[in-house]
């Protein structure tokens, strides 16, 4: 049976192929030109990029480094240590992403970012990281060979992904399951001053004022009003995603279609938020972990802020980092399976 195009129904569509100038080096040149524009510019002005003017010259090297390999990419091929130099990079990019997630929390609730120019750096390494590895990811299987032209030579019959992709493994679920419970105590907590209860020796009335005073926006403070915690249903969203990349029915994803072009939504639309909250999410969770630790045993101190002992805020502190340390790791997990079971 087929449709009015001609179509078979059911019949997975063909994958198409990244334009080539994506993938075979021009891009990633280019991007590495106006990232080292914006660290050199940061750098010269004093604009503070992570705290210090002087990190814009780190910025504008790593910059200039992607713009030299992705030109040598570009000309002679996509070589071992060209590839080896490009996952570098791209490494590098994504820690220049870092805090991404947050600035799109801050602005999709109304509130600033806290640097314009270090948001901007933030997206810009981004779009770098995944510029950098789309690069070193084309043709690897035949180096040597120009990029362009693996880019426009048939490789055998075009891929087309399965109807029913295999569900994820055993321990990629257990993952799924430590990320989801990981956020249990959490969302408890914000749910308890939401309501207007007291956790850690503080109110809700008392954690809505310290919100207000530290600048939180006019749509977080109503949420809060009406007893919805605006982190707890970001946890939601989160975990609606992980299990969307783990589950079965998830991998609808990339069979679903845009509206009125009949195109195929992209499997990147799914790994663009899992990959910027893992990047984000793991690191700031593990390392959190790791203070709340040292903190727990002794070794540092920790400052009560809005709470009324140090206890409780390193109480808080160890049911928030937890949440976002465990979570963000089992989003990552979550992410690669999905990326190997589709690709």
């Amino acid at each position: 049976m087929t449709t009015t195009s001609g179509r078979a129904y059911g019949r997975p569509p063909v994958r198409r192929r990244p334009a080539a100038w994506l993938t075979d080096g021009r891009a990633a040149a280019g991007w590495g030109v106006a990232y080292a524009a914006l660290g050199a510019g940061c750098a010269v002005s004093g604009t503070a990029l992570f705290g210090a003017a002087r990190v814009g010259w780190v910025v504008a090297a790593v910059g200039l480094a992607s713009a030299a390999t992705g030109v040598a990419v570009a000309r002679s091929g996509l070589r071992p240590v060209l590839r080896t130099a490009l996952l570098a990079l791209c490494c590098l990019a994504g820690a220049g992403a870092f805090s991404l997630l947050m600035d799109v929390i801050t602005l999709l609730f109304g509130q600033g970012v806290d640097s314009v120019p270090g948001a901007v750096q933030h997206a810009l390494a981004a779009l770098g990281a995944g510029l950098l590895a789309g690069t070193a990811r084309v043709g690897t299987a035949v180096p040597g060979v120009p990029a362009a032209a693996r880019a426009g030579s048939p490789a055998g019959p075009p891929h087309a992904p399965p109807d029913a992709p295999p569900e994820a493994s055993s321990p990629v679920r257990l993952a799924a399951w430590a990320g989801t419970l990981g956020f249990v105590p959490y969302v408890v907590m914000k749910l308890v001053w939401a309501f207007g209860g007291t956790f850690a020796g503080v109110s809700g009335a008392e954690m809505l004022a310290a919100s207000e005073r530290n600048g939180a926006s006019g749509l977080w403070l109503t949420l809060e009003s009406w007893g919805l915690d605006a982190t707890a249903l970001l946890a939601a969203l989160g975990v609606f995603l992980l299990w969307g990349l783990v589950r079965p029915w998830g991998l609808v994803f990339p069979r679903w279609t845009l509206p009125l072009s009949g195109r195929r939504v992209p499997r990147w639309l799914p790994l663009a938020p899992a990959l910027l909250g893992a990047g984000t999410l793991a690191p700031y969770g593990v390392v959190g972990v790791g203070y709340a630790a040292l903190a727990t045993v002794g070794l540092i101190e920790v400052r009560s802020g809005d709470f009324p002992t140090a206890e409780g805020a390193l109480l808080v502190s160890w049911i928030g980092l937890g949440a976002f340390a465990v979570y963000g790791v089992a989003l990552a997990v979550a992410a690669r399976s999905y990326w190997r079971r589709t690709g």
